[in-house]
């Protein structure tokens, strides 16, 4: 039964584009980016990559503390994040 549904949802979705045409495209695809250029979601924007870094920073500290020591040196060895000091990684997070 899903598959009929998928396949209709399909179908509708593939004649009301088909109908909507490039120049709707075109419209959607402005008004997405004027909306992603506007101050507010850009400054919300950054806010959030930057709490998503500091957030990842502490997560791969916390792990390193508690497991690191506690894995062999075959892996440790593989694994950057278990024998680097503090300091800024790829990602723009800063280990501590």
């Amino acid at each position: 039964m899903w598959k009929v549904s998928f396949i209709v949802g399909a179908a509708a979705g593939y004649v009301l584009g088909a109908r909507a045409g490039r120049q709707r495209y075109e419209q959607l695809a402005a008004a997405a980016q004027k909306v992603a250029r506007h101050p507010v979601v850009r400054d919300a924007t950054q806010r959030a990559r930057e709490s998503a870094g500091a957030a990842a920073g502490k997560a791969v500290g916390a792990v390193t503390g508690k497991v690191g020591e506690k894995l062999p040196d075959a892996i440790t060895d593989r694994v950057p994040y278990f024998s680097r000091g503090p300091e800024d990684d790829s990602w723009g997070t800063v280990r501590s």
